[in-house]
């Protein structure tokens, strides 16, 4: 590595360091930080035009409080379109469910026994065309037109009586199983419109305040795209980094004093303690070296009243724990 390189490493490091340092005392130690919380983007599921958007930076939001509105018209004609589908489909499994209608039916035996007497009439005729034929008194033709007639009305006498048969016998399993499908389908589609519409009020996922508005009221707006920000700062943390040597003293749930610049002092406790070094060379050789490793400390407050802001610096101040007896 270039002399240049190393130099600027090393200055980076030492003011790295100097940031983050802890200064110990016989009492305990005092490490600064920096107060952070959580910070949720609040967004839509669907796209569309934003009609609404009343909040405020500065407002207090509660969790599933409706943050925004898009414009739901396209959706709910939709919506109206696949009710209607959806009513069609449950007819259909309905009827086929149920079978022919006695009036059904006996319209079905008419139609048989017109095309019955449709059939002895032509049958008649067609004997008597052949009988004149016979004779010497027909000819083939008007023979042969009377045979055409006769097995015309076969013909339809036969598509009568299957369409009785289908009558008295219903629908078959199959064309049942086929309406009951197109029912599912138009429930499907049904329900996924009526999530896309409820999915047009954009609803906080977390209480908080909200910190940030990035779209403002007629914006047209895509899945996804932030439209707040809202910050948790209920449960705020304080972020302060520890030297390696100092690790021994906290204890996860130790109590901590922790002081603002103002003065103000509050308590707070340990919640977390990193298990990894931080603002360190990758190839740390030297026990000279290795002591100078910071790690990163969360310390919880009680925030409720939105004293902590992000970003507010402030010290926390670790009282040695008690011996064990």
């Amino acid at each position: 590595m270039p002399r240049t390189h190393l130099l600027i490493l090393l200055v980076a490091l030492t003011l790295a360091l100097a940031a983050c340092r802890s200064d110990r005392g016989p009492q305990g130690l005092v490490a600064a930080g920096h107060v952070e919380a959580t910070e949720v983007r609040v967004s839509p599921e669907v796209g569309g035009k934003l009609v609404a958007f009343p909040l405020k930076e500065g407002d207090l939001v509660t969790r599933g409080q409706e943050v925004a509105r898009l414009d739901p018209t396209d959706v709910r004609l939709a919506l109206a379109a696949a009710q209607a589908e959806r009513a069609g489909a449950a007819a259909e499994l309905a009827l086929r469910r149920s079978g022919a209608r006695k009036e059904e039916i006996a319209e079905a035996e008419a139609q048989v026994a017109t095309a019955q007497a449709e059939l002895e009439a032509a049958a008649k005729d067609f004997e008597r065309m052949q009988q004149l034929l016979d004779s010497g008194s027909g000819t083939p033709k008007a023979r042969d037109d009377a045979k055409g007639r006769r097995d015309a009305a076969e013909g339809r006498l036969d598509a009568a009586r299957q369409r009785l048969a289908a009558r008295r016998a219903g629908f078959r399993r199959e064309e049942i199983e086929e309406a009951r499908s197109r029912l599912s389908a138009a429930d499907a589609r049904l329900a996924q419109l009526e999530e896309t519409e409820s999915d047009t009020v954009v609803l906080s996922p977390v209480a908080g305040v909200l910190t940030e508005k990035v779209a403002e009221e007629g914006e047209q707006v895509g899945p996804g795209e932030t439209l707040a920000v809202v910050t948790d700062l209920a449960n705020a943390w304080l972020t302060v980094y520890v030297g390696e040597p100092d690790l021994g003293r906290l204890r996860l749930g130790q109590t901590v004093e922790v002081v603002t610049d103002d003065g103000k002092t509050r308590s707070g406790r340990v919640t977390f303690i990193a298990s990894e070094a931080e603002f360190t060379p990758k190839n740390v050789q030297t026990r000279d070296e290795r002591v100078k490793l910071v790690y990163r400390v969360k310390v919880g407050l009680d925030n409720r009243d939105g004293f902590y802001k992000p970003g507010m610096p402030a010290e926390a101040r670790l009282r040695a724990p008690e011996p064990k007896t």
